[in-house]
């Protein structure tokens, strides 16, 4: 984090353990060799079962005791650090701690007040753009073939979608303010699919205002439009739960909660599939059977029921 003020301990290529200060100030440091805000008269580390431990002499400001601490580790690269992987543990390493009396406390207010727009984010978003927007597809594919669910199937299929969408506003919103204040940490993939998601999404919205009446001429176009772009969007979602379940490395409970509804939304959509095939069929079958009948029972005998007879 910009403004840091580091010890660096690490082994170089020539197996030789390397200890300095390193003031960051700016995202992409290399930790390069610099005085601190602070005086450090000493600074050494040793390395023992897989871990480094630093000593340092510290001259702290005056009037100030208590700081706020974070740790961190890297991959090396020849004489240089590479970054620390930014999710995970990583992202959760940090705390405070009180020179004047040894106490270490958790997080810092910023950090624990971050975490939790990030869960706030990953929510909204797994129940609008994840769950409801599938569901809605559900309604209105296997609902109208029931004649007697016309039209409620299209006001649940509106309810839900509309519902999404704006519950999937406000989580894309909680996003951007995320990466407003996490400058240098990026989910490039994403944050794309989001910023797709809400154009998509926005277009379908703006489309149910253009609907076309079911016997117009563009309605067939608007048709293939409007599936195009809503299984377009529901494929985009839930592939961008789980880059944000990803970025939120360590929430397998999650993952895995959302992984289940997926699956059960699915069985029931291929259930709901063969029965809707079986219902289709069925009724043409009825149908044509109708058709055939009144085209027997419905045959005009021309002379009535008379003999005819022959000139």
């Amino acid at each position: 984090m910009v403004g840091s003020q580091c010890l660096v301990a690490f082994r170089n290529s020539s197996g030789e353990i390397h200890a300095y200060t390193s003031p960051v100030s700016s995202y992409g440091t290399q930790l390069a060799e610099g005085a601190l805000s602070f005086n450090v008269p000493r600074i050494g580390a040793e390395y023992s079962n897989n871990e480094f431990i630093i000593f340092a002499t510290l001259e702290l400001p005056a009037g100030r005791t208590s700081f706020n601490q974070a740790w961190q580790n890297g991959a090396v690269s020849g004489q240089a650090l590479t970054a620390h992987v930014q999710s995970g543990d990583n992202m959760r390493s940090f705390g405070s701690i009180d020179f004047a009396n040894g106490e270490l406390g958790g997080g810092g207010s910023s950090v624990t007040s971050r975490q939790r727009r990030r869960n706030v984010h990953g929510i909204l978003n797994a129940v609008s753009w994840g769950v409801l927007m599938p569901m809605g597809a559900v309604f209105a594919r296997y609902l109208k073939v029931f004649k007697a669910a016309n039209p409620a199937w299209f006001y649940i299929h509106v309810a839900c979608q509309t519902s999404a969408y704006i519950v999937g506003v406000a989580g894309w919103g909680t996003g951007l303010k995320l990466g407003s204040d996490s400058t240098g940490i990026e989910f490039t993939t994403h944050r794309n699919i989001g910023i797709t998601l809400f154009c998509l999404g926005t277009l379908q919205v703006f489309a149910l205002l253009l609907r076309p009446k079911p016997d117009h001429k563009y309605r067939l176009y608007w048709n293939i439009y409007h599936h195009a772009v809503g299984y377009a969007v529901i494929s985009l979602a839930i592939t961008n739960v789980f880059q944000g379940f990803d970025a939120l490395n360590g929430q397998k409970n999650w993952k895995r909660a959302y992984t289940g509804v997926i699956i059960a939304i699915g069985a029931i959509a291929v259930l709901l599939e063969a029965f809707t095939w079986f219902i289709v069929i069925k009724r043409k079958k009825t149908d044509s059977n109708k058709h055939t009948q009144n085209g027997t029972n419905g045959t005009v005998n021309p002379y009535g029921n008379g003999t005819h007879q022959q000139a």
